[in-house]
């Protein structure tokens, strides 16, 4: 037992870290093992591997997961805002270098090679962004004089930019999502919100005009029987038959012929073998971690850290619903893991990141004098 007491690092996190939070990530990574145990034998087996492949490798991506969620939420602010500065930087050279080297699949550059291991870097680099934006918006209000909205506008460009290059339109639309929402948390004009979103309505419109993969699959999604919709189909039919309380683990029909139910669709068979119920728990847990994030960020009087913290929250929230919402077809289809449940080792330690981030940011810190200083002569040059 840790006693409030001892003043050492590791009790000085326990009573600090939100414990409510920390728990609910913990649930969430063990449904993951669960679904990834139900839906990537049959995947593994229809390609030639051994059953168990995806299996083994999701535990294997969990634990350095854990290491680095855990880890991470040990950091102070300033800490923080220093390790996003050095990951964003490192996953804009691997990006560039995916773009210059990477393989082309399916007319998309969006992984490299290193050592043997595929890596993402516009994993990695969604959560530092989030930090760096949260960051700058902060400052932009603490002193107006400094034009830290316009280089957090430059950081989004340069951002967008690369991702449009390789290209990934839905960790684009993600990027543009989250900012929009620090833009509008940080308390600018209403207008600019709307600004920017008329800037990416436009930029969808563009994409479907002039890149012909987004306007097959705009197409399918408003007409069916324009285009193979095979995945989407068998997905639905998953939720169709698993009903309330599913056909139980290992029973699933849908995996046996959907190429991507370990990744993409993974909700799908949790669906056809556990049921609605579940679906509805795992809302439930999504939801949980979301709103008790802005609740605890909401609590914090620093800035940065309520920014920062709201920011991480609101992306982690976007991508399961985004996920969730192409299983049930009310969005296009689009590859986006559903966080810590789909099969992926970039992105399971990208997130673990960004949740780290999330749990040091809401720990219960008291106010230092030097801190309470900084904030006061801070105020007064503002007024």
């Amino acid at each position: 037992m840790i006693s409030r007491e001892q003043r050492t690092p590791l009790s000085e996190w326990w009573w600090t870290v939100d414990r409510l939070l920390l728990a609910a990530m913990i649930l969430l990574m063990l449904t993951g093992v669960v679904l990834s145990l139900a839906a990537s034998p049959s995947v593994a087996t229809r390609i030639g591997l051994d059953p168990f492949h995806f299996f083994h490798r999701h535990v294997l991506f969990l634990v350095p997961s854990i290491v680095v969620m855990v880890g991470v939420s040990f950091l102070s602010p300033r800490q923080i805002r220093r390790s996003a500065l050095i990951v964003f930087g490192l996953s804009i050279v691997l990006i560039v270098a995916t773009l210059a080297f990477g393989p082309e699949v399916k007319g998309a550059k969006r992984w490299i090679t290193i050592l043997g291991v595929n890596i993402q870097a516009s994993e990695s680099a969604k959560p530092a962004f989030v930090v760096l934006a949260a960051w700058l918006f902060s400052e932009s209000a603490r002193k107006p004089e400094m034009p830290a909205t316009s280089m957090a506008l430059t950081l989004l460009l340069g951002l967008v930019t690369l991702l449009v290059m390789e290209p990934d339109f839905g960790q684009t639309m993600l990027i543009l999502m989250v900012w929009g929402a620090l833009f509008f948390i940080a308390g600018m004009r209403i207008v600019w919100v709307f600004g920017l979103a008329g800037t990416a309505i436009a930029g969808l419109f563009a994409a479907y005009m002039l890149v012909p993969h987004v306007a097959v699959r705009i197409q399918r999604f408003m007409d069916p029987a324009s285009g193979d919709t095979f995945q989407v189909d068998t997905a639905m039919d998953a939720f169709a038959n698993g009903g309330w309380f599913g056909l139980g683990p290992g029973e699933g029909i849908a995996k046996r012929s959907l190429p991507d139910s370990h990744t993409d669709f993974v909700f799908a068979v949790g669906a056809e073998e556990f049921g609605i119920i579940m679906c509805l728990a795992l809302l439930a847990l999504f939801t949980f971690i979301v709103m008790r994030t802005l609740s605890r960020a909401y609590a914090s009087e620093d800035l940065f850290s309520r920014f920062a913290a709201s920011g991480l929250a609101i992306m982690f929230g976007v991508q399961a619903a985004i996920n969730m919402a192409v299983n049930l077809h009310l969005i296009p289809a689009k590859g986006m893991t559903l966080p810590f449940i789909s099969y992926g080792g970039s992105s399971m330690v990208s997130l673990a990141y960004g949740v780290g981030l999330m749990l040091a940011l809401t720990r219960q810190r008291p106010r230092t004098e030097m801190e309470s200083i900084s904030e006061a002569t801070a105020a007064a040059s503002y007024a």
